[in-house]
Order: C-alpha cells, then structure tokens, then sequence
C-alpha cells in the first residue's frame, strides 16, 4: 500500500476521521465513495493537476475549473451556481449537464452544445470554435457570441437578458432587424437587447 494510502487508513482508523476530498480528489480517486461526490459549497480547481472528475459529481455552488488539466467532464455533473471552464482543453460537454448559474465557455476548443441545454445565468462562448447552437437552447442570462464562427441561430431559442453577435459571420451577414425576425421565425425570444 502507498502511504498516501497509508496516511488515508490512519487516519479513518486510529483518528476516526475522513481525509479531505480535496486529497482523495489528488491522491486516491480510487476511494472516492458517492457520499464524496457531492460539495456542498463551491469547488475550485483553478491551475491544479487534477486531471479528471469522478461521474455523478455535485456542487452545489460553483464550479471553478480555469486553467486546469482537466480535458472532459464527467456524466451527470450538477452544477448549482456557476461552471467556468475558461482556457481549459475541454471539447465537449455531457448531454446531462446542469447548470443553475452562469457557464463560462470562452477560450475553448468546444465546437458544439448538447441538445435542450438551460443554463441558470449566462452563457458566454466568447472566443470559441462553435458554429451553431442546438434547438431549444434556453439562457435565462445573457449570451456571448462574440469572436465565434457562427453562422445561424437554432429553433426556440430563448435569451434571457442580451445577446451579443459582433465579429460573427451571423453579425457581417444579417442586419440587426432580420436576425430578429430569424429568431422570431423560429419561435425563439430575445428579452434584452440584440448586439450585432
């Protein structure tokens, strides 16, 4: 046995106590129980070396995973604020992924977003490689396009507050009024402003 593993033992054993998630997160993925899998608070991960998540991960206040070495997340991730994954290798997010607050996106190599995604707050893609969005996609906050490849919006696509379309091919295309109608046309609703 390790003695990380060693430490981990002593300490449930002879101290009756239950090493910090945060260790068995770096050191013993391994002993992760589904009772670890659930942060109460926020976690933040933010330049670490850990390089996964463990499935069924919950948290219930924000997620931070900035910078980190993380390269996918994991099924069924329950986010309860806000996930930021800026400037991570991340190319995909789960199809059963939830959101209560803001996602974070830019600076990403994602290209593209599960199907009937709601997030919480905002949604910034800002810098991304994504092309177009999926039908039903709903944004109580605001969504950030800027700097994207995209080039046309998706059926029912409801915003929240703002959205922001400058330096897109949708933006150099389409004046403001016909994106409007083109998300009009295809049952979709703006709240806020349009910012081609």
């Amino acid at each position: 046995m390790n003695p990380i593993k060693n430490f981990f033992k002593f300490l449930e054993d002879k101290e009756g106590k239950t090493p910090p998630i945060s260790l068995k997160f770096i050191y013993d993925q391994e002993s992760l129980t589904p009772e670890d899998l659930k942060v109460e608070g926020n976690l933040y991960l933010q330049g670490t070396k850990i390089t996964s998540l463990p499935d069924n991960l919950k948290v219930g206040g924000s997620l931070d995973l900035i910078g980190s070495k993380i390269t996918s997340l994991p099924n069924n991730l329950k986010v309860g604020s806000n996930l930021s994954i800026n400037g991570t290798k991340i190319t995909s997010l789960p199809n059963n992924l939830y959101v209560g607050g803001s996602l974070d996106l830019r600076n990403t190599p994602i290209t593209s977003l599960p199907n009937n995604l709601k997030v919480g707050g905002n949604l910034d893609l800002k810098g991304t490689k994504i092309t177009s969005l999926p039908d039903n996609l709903k944004i109580d906050g605001y969504l950030d396009l800027r700097n994207t490849l995209i080039t046309s919006l998706p059926d029912n696509l409801y915003v929240g507050s703002s959205l922001y379309l400058s330096e897109t091919p949708l933006a150099r295309k389409y004046t403001e009024r016909e994106i409007i109608k083109m998300i009009e046309g295809k049952g979709g609703y703006i709240d806020g402003g349009l910012f081609p």
